[in-house]
């Protein structure tokens, strides 16, 4: 059993859906206090509602320097300060690299990559003052290890997050604050079911656990990073897919 989270006080940007949800959703149950950031503010404040457990939201755009300043802040004044973020916030439209526009590629490198920047930075004078800092980086398999037509611009942004967490880990070690990244693969979120049961039970068989995962098993993920038993990782990723990435082919599945 990990050490408790008990009064521990948790950022998660993109936290009203998706695996961000899931990711609040651990950490709340575990008894941390939970910031769910969102753009959407009525998201953002359902969400923290039904989290229950001290969680409360707050409305920002992780692209906007004054919104992060103004979102840490918060964090730290209703918290006393802040012990993780998870750095989740994030957007994945599908356009093919013939018909994708120069602001297309723009703005999801700003949310995804950008996004993950200026959370960091924002929240580093805080985590500097924890006793376990930690930072957790929501990337992907796609990207780093796969790619999938559509996604150029996402592969681009979630490989990038990657390289940032590996020289950021060396800067920050100084302080005793981890950083490390989950990257999920196929997870059923609200964003996927958008792509149609045809394609959810497809991708289903090409991973060898035969389903799709839940936005909690990415949040368990990230809450192991967070923990104090996970201090001496850093600089590191864990791929939550079912094993998604390990067959040749399909008929290694047969």
């Amino acid at each position: 059993m990990l050490t408790s989270m008990t009064g521990k006080s948790v950022v998660v940007t993109g936290a009203s859906k998706g695996i961000g949800r899931g990711i609040a959703q651990v950490f709340a149950s575990k008894g941390a206090r939970v910031l769910v950031v969102s753009r959407n503010a009525e998201e953002g404040a359902s969400c923290a509602a039904e989290l229950g457990n001290g969680a409360s939201s707050f409305a920002a755009d992780v692209t906007n320097w004054d919104d992060m300043e103004r979102m840490s802040r918060s964090a730290a004044d209703r918290h006393g300060g802040i012990d993780v973020l998870c750095a989740n916030a994030g957007i994945f439209p599908q356009i093919g690299i013939e018909d994708m526009s120069v602001g297309q590629w723009d703005e999801v490198l700003a949310t995804n990559l950008k996004g993950t920047f200026l959370s960091v930075k924002a929240c580093l004078p805080y985590l500097k003052r924890s006793q376990s800092g930690r930072i957790v980086i929501t990337s992907s398999i796609t990207g780093p290890i796969t790619g999938f037509p559509g996604w150029a611009h996402y592969g681009a942004s979630k490989a990038g997050q990657l390289g940032f967490l590996r020289t950021v880990a060396i800067e920050l070690a100084k302080y005793r604050i981890t950083v490390n990244a989950v990257m999920p693969g196929n997870i059923a979120t609200e964003g996927l079911g958008d792509l149609g049961e045809d394609y959810e039970r497809g991708m289903a068989a090409s991973i060898p656990l035969k389903r799709l995962g839940r936005v909690v098993d990415v949040g368990y993920a990230a809450l192991f990073l967070a923990s104090e038993e996970a201090g001496y990782i850093t600089g590191q990723t864990i791929v939550v897919d079912g094993g998604q990435i390990l067959p040749e082919s399909l008929e290694a599945l047969a």
